[in-house]
């Protein structure tokens, strides 16, 4: 019972230093909070879908309508690039589509197709400065992926994309049985 109650802790201090500070990813997060809690081995880190649950609790208990508000807006730009990305097979995925994103949250996107190279023809062609890098899974380390960092001033948009026979091999589902990621007309009906 011992261990349960500091992954709580943890989960719970996670949730409020993504919900405060928002540029750590989970992993940091927890090993940061365990840190503060004088917890430092990982045999009480809680797993992602804990903190994630907590940043929903923090969230609806601190900053409900702040929240609310923010992932209206981070959809609606998701859906916006997802229009102008349709060609690409685009994925909404993190934070956005879970409805944990708060006003540090940026958009998480996943493109499949086997013509990558036209997706930086495009982005070239919006006219928004992006940096380009990579992308490694953590699935799958030695796998190399092109990455896309667009820098909108309303909120920034990484994309991710993978060849078209990628998309079979991933999970559809997380832990908690949500989608770990969706398309255009699924990404509609968040808003």
């Amino acid at each position: 019972m011992k261990h349960q109650d500091m992954r709580r802790r943890i989960a719970h201090a996670a949730a409020r230093i993504l919900a405060e500070d928002g540029s750590l990813d989970y992993g940091s997060a927890k090993r940061k909070a365990a840190r503060q809690l004088g917890a430092p081995d990982s045999g009480n880190l809680p797993d992602n879908q804990q903190i994630e649950e907590a940043l929903r609790s923090y969230q609806a208990l601190y900053r409900a309508d702040e929240t609310r508000a923010q992932l209206a807006l981070l959809r609606q730009v998701a859906i916006e690039y997802m229009e102008r990305l349709a060609n690409f097979d685009p994925h909404l995925t993190g934070p956005v589509l879970n409805g944990t994103a708060g006003p540090h949250g940026g958009i998480n996107l996943q493109l499949f197709t086997d013509q990558q190279k036209e997706v930086e023809f495009l982005l070239l062609g919006l006219g928004m400065p992006y940096q380009a890098a990579e992308h490694r899974a953590a699935e799958a380390p030695v796998r190399i992926y092109p990455r896309f960092v667009i820098d909108d001033p309303r909120a920034s948009v990484e994309i991710v994309v993978y060849p078209s026979a990628e998309l079979r091999s991933m999970k559809r589902l997380q832990a908690d049985g949500n989608p770990r990621r969706v398309r255009l007309p699924q990404a509609r009906t968040l808003t």
